[in-house]
């Protein structure tokens, strides 16, 4: 296989990471088109990596820190969804912004992100937890608890309100969860899938999803259970028992691409004016 063949599978989520880094569609493809040359003319140092695209991540983020090209803006060319991520991008310094895409973006590890970016390891956690805190701090919400053991309820609870959401409700069964969206609208969902009084939390969030466009984290011992190929397919699944720090990521992560979730700079300034 030739190196053009061995990174031609990872060049359109490049482009991906590119964009999103970028701000850009005509900046990004300008960066990616640029590491291309460069492995082009020299193909053998690239050939040596044992991780082809770790190491392709790593030459672009060379090129994108040596090289401005990017001079255009284009953002009439994101999706809506796009725009929202975009806008909430700019809440995060530079260097913590690239671990956190290379992270929740591109799915690379805290070990693949330190590689990428030629960092320890604690460094690339340390960033990567700096982008979470800057998030959660400037995207606030309302959050609701599907859960009906009480331990860990309080701990999802405690979590989140440590990040700086305020938790509206914690439901124990189906028909609690209903109620409290009849009340107060959430601004994301963390739901158990089998509720122990026989109800289930997918069918709540099945239900809510009907009238209510919301961000749902699916926190279960069954991840299983998600692998069925009928909606809701889980954007963002946790398997218990659940890691503080996968946790908050997986929050930040969800709330970040959430076109819905407001900066709370935005959200004071409308205050101000009421």
């Amino acid at each position: 296989m030739t190196i053009s063949q061995a990174i031609s599978a990872h060049i359109p989520y490049l482009r991906r990471f590119s964009r999103a880094l970028t701000g850009t569609q005509t900046g990004g493809d300008a960066y990616v088109l640029a590491t291309l040359e460069a492995v082009v003319a020299d193909p053998a140092e690239f050939a040596e990596n044992a991780d082809l695209k770790i190491a392709l991540y790593r030459l672009f983020l060379k090129v994108w820190g040596s090289m401005p090209v990017n001079e255009h803006v284009d953002q009439m060319s994101f999706s809506a969804d796009e725009r929202g991520a975009q806008h909430n991008l700019e809440a995060i310094p530079l260097r913590p912004r690239v671990a956190f895409l290379l992270s929740s973006l591109e799915g690379f590890d805290k070990t693949e992100v330190a590689r990428a970016m030629d960092l320890s390891l604690d460094e690339a956690a340390h960033l990567i937890d700096l982008a979470g805190k800057e998030i959660s701090n400037q995207i606030r919400t309302d959050v609701l608890i599907i859960e009906d053991e009480p331990l860990i309820a309080i701990d999802i609870q405690m979590l989140v309100e440590e990040l700086g959401h305020r938790v509206i409700h914690v439901a124990r069964t189906h028909k609690e969860a209903i109620e409290a969206v009849r009340t107060t609208k959430p601004g994301l969902i963390l739901a158990d899938i089998q509720l122990a009084d026989g109800s289930s939390g997918l069918e709540a969030v099945n239900q809510i999803l009907g009238s209510l466009s919301v961000p749902v984290i699916f926190i279960t011992a069954y991840p299983e259970r998600f692998l069925t190929g009928t909606p809701p397919e889980p954007a963002f699944l946790i398997t218990k028992p659940f890691g503080v720090d996968s946790l908050k990521a997986i929050i930040s992560q969800a709330l970040f691409f959430d076109r819905k979730s407001h900066r709370k700079d935005a959200q004071e300034s409308s205050s101000a004016l009421v």
